[in-house]
């Protein structure tokens, strides 16, 4: 099992819409993806490494997929559609990490 986590750096003014994100994007995501997400979760920043610190990212997503080869045969069909709505929700360059999930 691989993790896609794409994370938006919490930048002063930047613009994120959290309940397009969650409501329009994400299950968009989803939808495209079909069988090659297994299933995603949302974060929405609160705090950093003590609450008076601002969050590092203002929001993650985190797509969950069997392996490398099957998120990027989704993405190679779906990927335009999928960067093409950022814009509809922020105004930031999000950072994305693949990663092996080694304990779930």
């Amino acid at each position: 099992m691989i993790k896609v986590s794409v994370m938006y750096p919490n930048m002063a003014a930047a613009r994120f819409d959290h309940e397009y994100y969650r409501d329009r994007h994400m299950p968009m995501v989803k939808a495209k993806l079909a069988e090659a997400c297994a299933y995603y979760t949302i974060d929405k920043g609160l705090a950093g490494g003590t609450p008076e610190m601002p969050a590092p990212y203002v929001a993650m997503c985190h797509v969950f997929c069997e392996s490398v080869d099957v998120f990027q045969g989704g993405m190679a069909l779906h990927g335009n559609a999928i960067f093409g709505d950022i814009v509809n929700f922020t105004d930031l360059v999000p950072v994305v990490q693949l990663s092996e999930v080694v304990v779930g």
